[in-house]
Formats: structure tokens, sequence, C-alpha cells
């Protein structure tokens, strides 16, 4: 029975992944609409299934259980108080401007930043209250990182590229820290990210002349994290941006020198393996966007 719980929830999360892009990218069509049009998948790919309010099965008679799959959940997409991607508010100094139309370079901000996930066992997850409700909210952020990723490939993204091109700008922004060259670096961050670095390049230089730094390449891993959309006019739903969450795993050479030229940290004939979690940002609605630094995520041991 278990095994069968656990596959017709597969089965509804497929489901929702094959009919997504008309949930999504419909032509602002209400949720009860999305919801009647999932019932009828899961009639059609689970014929064993219980109703659609009842498609997951209750625990211990707890009729509120049922609700983590009722497809009216996907309201999250297209109601307009709940949207998926956030909305954000221009700067201060912006909206002071009055009549004058402001184009937004960034929100400033890093949208749910990413954080791993506390591990729950096999029957806790399917036996349970809070599994159930674990279930349901690993699946919608499922569905958030799917959502943003679709969005993406409308622009013609390609994973393969975008990896390529996010080492390139991982090695950069590094190299660049490490020569302590601000202006370079301010074209490939934010302008909160370039805050930030520049304060940590004045901090490292009040405590070493000069620094080395070197990538091994190629880098041992890389793999997107999180997908996520923060949208800034309500009225327009193209005027979005883009945040992809990026884990690189890669072996590094540092070391650190005084103003006499000698070595203080570290050690350039030593490699040493670092993880580091990047969230790179990027407009949709502005022409020739590309790729910036708009933060970075303390990397914190995975649970295991």
């Amino acid at each position: 029975m278990a095994f069968r719980n656990l596959q017709n929830t597969r089965n509804l999360y497929k489901a929702l992944e094959i009919r997504k892009a008309s949930y999504l990218f419909g032509n602002q069509r209400c949720y009860s609409n999305v919801g009647a049009e999932a019932h009828e998948i899961i009639n059609r790919r689970n014929p064993h299934c219980f109703k659609v309010h009842n498609c997951l099965p209750s625990i211990h008679g707890d009729n509120k259980i049922l609700h983590t799959a009722k497809v009216a959940e996907l309201s999250i997409f297209l109601n307009g108080s709940r949207n998926l991607s956030t909305q954000v508010k221009a700067p201060a100094q912006a909206r002071k401007m009055g009549a004058l139309k402001v184009s937004m370079l960034s929100p400033g901000i890093i949208y749910e930043p990413y954080g791993p996930r506390e591990p729950i066992s096999f029957l806790r997850r399917w036996f349970t209250r809070t599994g159930w409700r674990r279930t349901k909210d690993d699946i919608f952020l499922e569905l958030k990182n799917a959502y943003a990723i679709a969005k993406l490939r409308k622009s013609g993204y390609s994973k393969k590229q975008f990896y390529a091109e996010a080492v390139n700008l991982y090695k950069e922004i590094n190299t660049l820290m490490a020569n302590g060259d601000k202006t370079t670096l301010r074209k490939m961050v934010t302008e909160y990210m370039y805050s930030a670095l520049k304060s940590e390049i004045k901090q490292r230089e009040s405590r070493w002349s000069s620094v080395y730094w070197e990538l091994i390449e190629p880098v041992i891993k890389i793999r997107t994290l999180r997908a996520r959309m923060i949208g800034v006019d309500r009225d327009d739903l193209s005027k979005v941006f883009i945040q992809l969450t990026l884990e690189f795993l890669s072996k590094q050479k540092f070391e650190a020198y005084d103003s006499k030229g000698t070595v203080v940290a570290g050690n350039k004939d030593k490699e040493v393996l670092v993880r580091d979690i990047w969230v790179f940002e990027k407009s949709q609605f502005h022409p020739g966007a590309y790729w910036r630094l708009c933060g970075r995520i303390p990397a914190k041991p995975a649970h295991k």
C-alpha cells in the first residue's frame, strides 16, 4: 500500500510537470480552471486513485491531510496575492522620481535563499501528518524550480552553455577579487553585491599586500540547487528576473603576501577543496541582459 501511495504521488507530480506550461503561461486563467484540468489528468493517469480531493490517503482519518493533494494550491502560480514570482518595490530614490519611468536593474534581494533540507525517513514521510506536509512542500519547491527553468528556456537557455558561462564567471570574479580590480568587477556583479565585495577587498588589503589565487580546472562538480523568478511589475508578467543558485566544488590554490613579498597565509603548492554556493541573476526584459553574481550563500555541511 505504501508503494502504491508513493507511485500515485509521483504520477500526480509527473502529470503536473507535463502540463505546467499550460498552467503557468496561459492567458490569465484562474486557478479553478487549473484544478479542473488537473482533475482530468489525475483520472486519466491514475484510474485506481481516489477522487481529486481524496487522491492522497488520509492519516488517522484527518481530512486536512487531503488538502496536500488539492491542485487548487497551484493558485500560487496565478493568484496575484500569492505570486510564485515575488513582487518587489523599486528603491526609495527611484519611487521619489515620480513621473519618470524607472527601469530596475536588480531586485537587490535573493528570493528564497537555498538551504539544505532536513532528511526525513520513509515511514515518517508517508505515514505521518508532518510527513505529508513535507512531501507537499518538496513538490512545490520542485515546481517552482521547473517554472523558472521553463521561463528561461523560452529565451534560449541551455544548461550546458550556462554552466560553462557560470564557471567562467566564477573564475573571473575570484581572480578580480584577488587582484583588487574593482572597476572590472563592477560589471560582473549586481549593485548590492558590488558594495559587499568592495568592502571585502578593502578589508583584505588592510591585512595583506597581495594574494595569489588559482582555480584548478575543470571544476569537480557544478549543479543547480535552486531556480526562482522575481516579478517587478504586477501588470506586466514579462518583467521578471531569474535567479539560479549553483554549487561549485573545485580545487584551488591560495597564497597571501605582506608588503615585503613574504608569504603570510596559504600555500600555492597545495590544492585545497572548496565548496561555494553562488546565486546568479539575469533580467528577462532588459535588452542585452547577461548573467551577474547577485549573492553568495554560506556552504553548510549537507545532511547525511
